[in-house]
């Protein structure tokens, strides 16, 4: 939760600062809105150029990137946001070189200025907030059959296992076609007391109330 909410933080600073730039002074007092894309690629001219056609584009889509990779929480794009503003800043720097000869910094506001900073900031922040923020997490597909009877891990199979080979209730032989209903059970002993004088027998068709085979002679 704190590397998702410190990844959202320096990707929208980075984004800002980012957009931000071009409005700012980037070299001698010239905005960087007024530097063509073109001038990136085939030399830096005095000529100004529109907010639409100008370094401001790249960053606007840097920007665009972030906040989709934020809300999708993918890493790859915030570092590709990153990756563009900071291949962009340099370029213009080795262009604007080539053109002048030379850099240069002093207090006096001649020479690089604020926007360079921050665009140079804004993609730094950007690559901190993909190696930062939390990405999304490996993606499982379960089988919604396999799933329901396995349940999750060891648990859930021995429980599935329990349940399915767990002997059925006594009512459910009951309730089977084949069960003999009119079975005949033992009838129980007659209760005669404690001056029954006479063994019990059990009722007729019992098969112990058999009579005894006959006497065999050959023997005798």
């Amino acid at each position: 939760m704190i590397r998702s909410v410190l990844g959202w933080v320096l990707g929208l600073a980075g984004a800002t600062a980012a957009v931000l730039s071009p409005f700012r002074t980037w070299y001698d007092g010239r905005l960087g809105r007024h530097y063509r894309i073109g001038d990136l690629f085939g030399g830096i001219t005095d000529s100004s150029a529109g907010i639409w056609v100008s370094i401001l584009l790249p960053f606007a889509f840097a920007a665009l990137l972030t906040l989709v990779g934020l809300l999708l929480r993918v890493r790859l794009l915030v570092a590709l946001a990153g990756v563009v503003v900071l291949g962009f800043t340099v370029l213009w720097m080795v262009r604007v070189g080539q053109a002048l000869g030379s850099l240069t910094v002093d207090g006096e506001g001649n020479g690089l200025g604020a926007g360079v900073a921050l665009a140079l900031g804004g993609g730094v922040l950007l690559l901190l907030s993909a190696a930062v923020m939390a990405g999304r997490g490996p993606r499982h597909r379960v089988d919604g059959d396999r799933h329901g009877r396995h349940g999750h891990g060891r648990h859930g199979r021995q429980e599935y296992e329990r349940q399915e080979y767990e002997p059925e209730a006594d009512h459910a032989y009951d309730a089977h076609p084949a069960y003999d209903h009119d079975h005949r059970q033992h009838e129980p002993a007659p209760d005669q007391g404690d001056t029954q004088s006479f063994p019990w027998r059990p009722g007729p068709g019992h098969p112990d109330d058999r009579p005894p085979p006959p006497p065999d002679h050959r023997y005798q």
